[in-house]
């Protein structure tokens, strides 16, 4: 007899129990280990990559920060005094060169995405960056792009319109020499 689930039943009243046979409840069966054919499980250690991103990383970063006004383009040197892993996560500090203001920086690098935030801790900035705001990085390092600490007025520069911070690993001038026309 199937029983609706809108029909009052009596106190102490047995209902019948089906199975559904497409749920297996069996605990003997829940027991067996599962076996994946032709795949691979995911073995990556993000605490163990953090741990060794802060013994290797670069303590010395150059590049340039583009400003999306249109203003010139400007050198960056970022120097990190210290990494710390904690956890899957990478805590950086230091100091940032951008043109020729010098500020403190603190950000963190997540070892498994590699996404960084890096904060210039600095009250004046260069004109394009307020105070608040970050670097954000979805590739580590390079490229990153600066998020305001509010929102700007495309109507008004003097608001800043952030820019694009590029930074690699290797600050050694370049040595190639330049190539000239014969004519």
């Amino acid at each position: 007899m199937p029983v609706l689930l809108a029909m009052d039943l009596p106190v102490g009243s047995q209902v019948p129990f089906q199975s559904n046979p497409q749920l297996p409840l069996d605990p003997i069966q829940l027991a067996i280990p599962l076996e994946i054919e032709d795949g691979e499980v995911e073995n990556f250690d993000p605490v163990a990559r953090a741990a060794e991103l802060a013994s290797r990383l670069p303590r010395t970063w150059c590049g340039t920060f583009k400003p999306y006004s249109g203003n010139p383009t400007v050198d960056v040197t970022l120097e990190l005094t210290a990494v710390t892993a904690m956890g899957q996560m990478v805590d950086l500090r230091g100091s940032m060169t951008i043109g020729s203001m010098t500020t403190p920086v603190q950000g963190n690098l997540h070892a498994k995405s590699d996404q960084l935030d890096l904060i210039p801790l600095g009250d004046p900035l260069i004109a394009g960056l307020e105070p608040g705001g970050l670097f954000l990085g979805l590739q580590g390092f390079s490229p990153t792009g600066w998020q305001s600490p509010r929102l700007i007025n495309t109507a008004d520069p003097s608001t800043g319109f952030g820019g694009r911070l590029a930074l690699m690993s290797s600050c050694q001038a370049e040595t190639s020499v330049p190539v000239q026309p014969l004519w």
